[in-house]
């Protein structure tokens, strides 16, 4: 028979011990605390990524020949974000840019189907491997305790899996996301169900699903989110149907598309007999309504129960109530129907076209076929970025793959005028990054030609940045911290939304150790040679601008110089570094070794010396 153990009689007399050091006892208490009384049991698996960061520090650097910029007359549009490198180590650098700022987070991660589609630590995890699911454990869970880091208040989580991985998934984010097992206190909002279109032969039955799991940082925070996020209507029974020669389109609420056989209108069956024309799309928005044209057919007659069903020809009534909503049978006849209250989106996802349909889209926007096979329809997550992402909110996707998601985001700005912007993290295994997520989003930006000749113009109002992982020293010597300050200023660029250099500050012309960033009536300075901040103040003397600078100053710990702007504080917002950086990496950081890292001589540098040494550090080459 067991018995119960007392953890912390336990735990005292391990205190006690003689024989164990101070270290070895931490570690043992930790794991004793650590043993839930219910939940996922997994041995923690090392992984080469995280290992690197016991001596490095992760740094962003903007890899300048790979920009694509579209801002023109004072037009400002997203700058979306691909970083090429590790992606839990890229994470670890969004923690300082990004910490309760996502909105949406949607991830493909690997599946661990024990058939290739795992690597961890440069090494192919397949069903042979005993610790195949440890493994797996421990590397969704170091990423998804950051994400959920990364996610604002109000932000959600989509994660695709498969029927390999999905229960362990489950357990792993109730517990991360904290969910209790009464689902008025628990952020886990949904399982959803996606029928590909396709099986994959499983035993006795053939497989067309897949699920995406969908939590919340606090479901609380939600609110009427969904209520009021635009076009969402139930999607369980939608449809698409196509008609053989098309001449032109005809988009529903929900994105579901009717090709029309003339130019003019699509003849469908409403309700069991009676024929209705939709002509002329698509939607338009009238004094906050959704309104479409609709005519009878010949020989309907005006009918009490026609006016009650579309009231004239709007989709909602005065009081934002009635809602007419339109779909497709199983037989392909269009129908329609009234639901008063809250639209709600149905768990069991709308069909999205075959894998083979989504390959054949990317050939059609790289222009050749591509070793990348079956990514993830773009009309799903731009459905997900609709449904939980404000207009001019940030998504996140760092199992980025062949760049789906920045697509998806684009096509949804293009088509409600919003201006989300979007992040992608991915390895460049395979020159998958440069040469297929890079590309494709590339294409779609700029347009393309595809295969057959078609011209498919590109979603200009938008612009996209490269950058790729670097890294700094991690020790806690004078020069180290300086290379962290200087290594930073891509990073701020990025935080600030600002981009465009100026040579030097207002007339002080070019200095080393000063860099200065500034557009539409906003500056950023980053300064780490302190001995110019007389002059930087005499200038900001002499400026009036509209909104206050923000001055990145490098300095040993929290304290930014405030003293010496005091004359110009209402100019200024004065932020130090490196020291913030440090703050947010903590946490994510795994612990360094009982040996101390070597540390350079110039330890003790004097404040003449740091200055020196950051003249050396920053400049318009680094």
């Amino acid at each position: 028979m067991s018995r119960r153990i007392d953890k912390e009689k336990l735990v005292a007399a391990i205190k006690q011990s003689q024989e164990l050091s101070d270290e070895q006892k931490a570690d043992i208490i930790e794991l004793i605390r650590a043993q839930k009384k219910y939940g996922l049991v997994w041995e923690d698996s090392p992984e080469d990524a995280e290992q690197e960061l016991k001596s490095k520090l992760p740094i962003l650097r903007e890899v300048l020949e790979r920009r694509i910029l579209n801002d023109a007359d004072g037009e400002h549009y997203p700058n979306h974000i691909l970083i090429e490198g590790e992606n839990l180590q890229a994470l670890v650098a969004l923690t300082y840019m990004y910490s309760g700022k996502i909105d949406v987070i949607y991830l493909d991660p690997p599946y661990n189907t024990g058939n290739g589609d795992f690597t961890y630590n440069d090494n192919i995890v397949d069903e042979e491997d005993e610790y195949r699911h440890s493994k797996w454990l421990s590397f969704m869970k170091k990423r998804l305790l950051i994400a959920k880091k990364l996610l604002s208040e109000s932000g959600v989580i989509f994660i695709s899996i498969d029927d390999y991985s999905q229960a362990q998934l489950k357990i792993l984010c109730d517990s991360i996301f904290e969910c209790s097992s009464n689902p008025k206190n628990s952020n886990f909002i949904t399982t959803l169900i996606w029928n590909k279109q396709h099986s994959q032969q499983q035993g006795v039955f053939k497989k067309y699903h897949e699920y995406v799991l969908l939590y919340a940082k606090k479901k609380s925070q939600l609110g009427n989110v969904l209520s009021s996020a635009s076009g969402i209507i139930e999607a369980g029974a939608m449809k698409k149907i196509s008609v053989k020669n098309p001449a032109s389109e005809f988009t529903f609420p929900a994105g579901v598309k009717v090709e029309a056989p003339d130019g003019t209108s699509f003849c469908g069956t409403y309700g069991d007999s009676e024929k209705v024309t939709v002509v002329q799309g698509p939607f338009v928005v009238q004094d906050g309504k959704t309104v479409f044209p609709i005519v009878l057919s010949a020989g309907w007659t005006q009918k009490k129960q026609m006016k009650s069903w579309f009231d004239g020809y709007e989709t909602i009534d005065t009081k934002g109530q009635k809602i007419i909503e339109f779909y497709f049978n199983s037989t392909g006849k269009i129908k329609c129907r009234k639901q008063r209250g809250a639209i709600t989106p149905s768990s069991f996802l709308p069909e999205f076209g075959m894998g083979s349909e989504q390959t054949s889209h990317l050939e059609e926007i790289m222009g050749v076929p591509n070793s990348f096979t079956n990514p993830k329809p773009v009309d799903m997550i731009k459905l997900f970025a609709e449904w939980f992402c404000p207009t001019d909110g940030l998504v996140l996707d760092f199992f980025a793959g062949s760049g789906t998601t920045m697509e998806s985001v684009m096509q949804l700005n293009a088509e409600d005028g919003g201006h989300r912007q979007c992040i992608l993290v991915t390895n460049n295994e395979n020159g998958i990054c440069e040469n297929v997520t890079y590309e494709r989003n590339k294409h779609i930006i700029q347009g393309y030609t595809t295969p057959k000749g078609e011209e498919v113009p590109g979603l200009t109002k938008n612009n996209l940045r490269y950058y790729k992982l670097k890294a700094v020293p991690r020790d806690s010597s004078t020069r180290s911290r300086i290379k962290l300050a200087a290594g930073s200023v891509d990073m701020l660029c990025i935080m600030e939304n600002l981009y465009k250099e100026k040579d030097g500050f207002g007339n002080m012309g070019y200095y080393k150790g000063l860099r200065y960033f500034e557009e539409n009536g906003r500056g950023m300075l980053v300064l780490l040679n302190t001995d110019l901040i007389p002059k930087v103040v005499e200038q900001l003397k002499r400026m009036d601008p509209s909104t206050p600078v923000h001055i990145y100053i490098y300095a040993p710990g929290d304290y930014a110089f405030d003293d010496e702007f005091e004359e110009v504080a209402d100019k200024v917002e004065l932020y130090p570094l490196p020291q913030p950086i440090l703050n947010a990496y903590k946490n994510w950081l795994p612990k360094q070794d009982e040996v101390m890292l070597d540390v350079p001589d110039d330890y003790e540098l004097t404040e003449a010396e740091q200055n020196e040494s950051a003249k050396d550090f920053i400049s318009k080459e680094e």
